[in-house]
């Protein structure tokens, strides 16, 4: 129908026009680790203030965040140590994608072999002693497969000064392992975990291998307990992230977050 006979006959133009769909915006992923320096990270190892990076444990080359001990003079001498992000968080999903490269320095416990660690509702590393050896967090452990060829699941939970509902009852145990397949040594994972306050889902590649909830500080802990007496709440809703160094020496090309609604 011509135009000026619709527009006689009381028709608007406008309601004949294509309907414009709104468009979702895009997951604003938010990247932690710029690929280029330290800025916004603060390490913290074992025997050293907060903001020391021993040996140049952690540091950024060829665009990559890497943990080494090549300057440890050959010992590693239970030195954990622990790389804060500055920001806390409590509801939202972090992703990160690291691989097992190279082999630990001698007297490196043979547990942290090709382990690192993804840390959750951590302590600030100021809040941390001299001499302590992990924050109170939740760790979503990152594994890589051993030598020998047997199963070894990754994003595990390990609980250092803390416990959890796992299935609904109080889980006390320092690990339990996800129902994740094992990723072999130097090949590239996407671990992930989504946290929505307190309760936790860990993903690998993609696919759920461990849910928990109801996250508390744990006054059988020493650590725990001094963070309880200086007035810390025991209940975990949020907190710092961190990643590890137990000795094993480990690649990260990205760290990035989803902040969500509570």
């Amino acid at each position: 129908m011509p135009a000026r006979l619709l527009l006689a006959a009381g028709i608007c133009l406008a309601t004949l026009a294509p309907i414009a769909t709104p468009t979702l915006n895009a997951e604003e992923w938010r990247q932690l680790f710029n690929g280029q320096d330290l800025t916004g990270w603060t390490p913290k190892i074992r025997g050293h203030e907060a903001g020391e990076n021993f040996a140049d444990t952690f540091r950024v080359e060829d665009g990559l965040l890497k943990v080494r001990f090549d300057q440890y003079e050959g010992r590693y001498r239970g030195r954990y140590g622990h790389l804060f992000h500055k920001d806390s968080f409590s509801n939202y999903r972090i992703r990160v994608e690291c691989r097992s490269v190279g082999e630990q320095p001698e007297g490196s416990p043979g547990w942290a072999e090709r382990n690192n660690g993804l840390m959750l509702h951590c302590q600030s590393p100021e809040s941390m002693v001299l001499d302590q050896e992990f924050p109170a967090s939740l760790e979503v452990q990152i594994l890589a497969g051993r030598d020998d060829g047997q199963p070894r699941s990754t994003a595990n939970l390990c609980t250092p000064g803390t416990t959890v509902f796992l299935e609904g009852k109080l889980f006390t145990p320092h690990c339990t392992n996800s129902s994740s397949k094992t990723v072999p040594h130097g090949e590239w994972m996407t671990i992930e975990a989504e946290v929505r306050g307190d309760s936790i889902k860990h993903f690998v590649d993609g696919e759920q291998v461990m849910a928990y909830t109801r996250p508390q500080l744990d006054p059988n802990d020493a650590d725990a307990k001094r963070l309880l007496d200086g007035g810390a709440e025991r209940d975990l809703t949020g907190g710092y992230i961190s990643i590890q160094s137990e000795s094993a020496p480990y690649d990260f090309r990205k760290i990035e977050i989803l902040e969500l609604q509570p």
